[in-house]
């Protein structure tokens, strides 16, 4: 089924579901209780779902297109093989959601929690997650293209053997990371503090970076 501009309640999407699969284009869910429904495979575009309530609803499979869902609750949610594109998630939480195979592009994920989150082949692609708790997740051997994670809280995240393709790891919380291996040449690494450094060994940047750096730890190279 396929649902229009329209408002739509729980009582709405339960009775959408015992009819099939449906898909929601420029739907208003904003506020709604949409906790532990099975939604797998739906179909979500330009919908409005700000601070609605997908608490552990099965969302297996599903796909976003350009929603808005400032402050939208996935907690425990299972989003696995789930695809968001272009979307507006910001301050969005996705404490303990199962994401496995999940992918997020072009989306922005500023405020985001992912604390304890199951994330084993979750892709992030051209994301904004500024200001992100993103705490002890592993990127390990990824390729990290246009990831903005200035002020997010890395602690404890696995960045070894990662390519940075562009992105930002300014003033993040580094505490515990870990990048050996790394390809940072391409990342902005702003805002470094000296405690920071041996974070890096064994990670590759470039000359330049080296010199802004130092600079801003108030050194000069000669």
């Amino acid at each position: 089924m396929h649902f229009l501009d329209q408002s739509l309640s729980r009582a709405d999407i339960e009775s959408a579901l015992s009819q099939g699969t449906p898909t929601f284009e420029q739907c208003d869910l904003d506020g709604a209780d949409l906790s532990r429904l099975d939604l797998r495979g739906a179909t979500f575009i330009s919908c409005s779902v700000a601070e609605t309530s997908f608490y552990a609803a099965r969302l297996m499979h599903s796909t976003w297109q350009r929603c808005r869902g400032r402050q939208a609750d996935f907690e425990s949610a299972d989003v696995t093989d789930a695809q968001f594109h272009s979307c507006d998630l910001n301050n969005s939480s996705w404490r303990r959601a199962r994401m496995a195979s999940a992918l997020l592009k072009g989306c922005k994920l500023t405020g985001a929690n992912f604390e304890e989150a199951a994330h084993l082949g979750l892709a992030f692609e051209d994301c904004l997650l500024v200001g992100a708790d993103l705490r002890r997740m592993s990127f390990r051997k990824a390729t990290l293209a246009g990831l903005d994670f200035a002020d997010a809280d890395l602690a404890g995240c696995d960045f070894r053997d990662a390519v940075f393709n562009g992105g930002s790891l300014r003033n993040a919380n580094l505490k515990g990371a870990r990048f050996e291996n790394a390809d940072l040449r391409e990342a902005d690494l702003g805002g470094l503090k000296l405690s920071d450094i041996k974070l890096f060994q064994g990670a590759l940047i470039s000359s330049r970076q080296a010199a802004e750096v130092l600079a801003e730890m108030g050194l000069r190279v000669g």
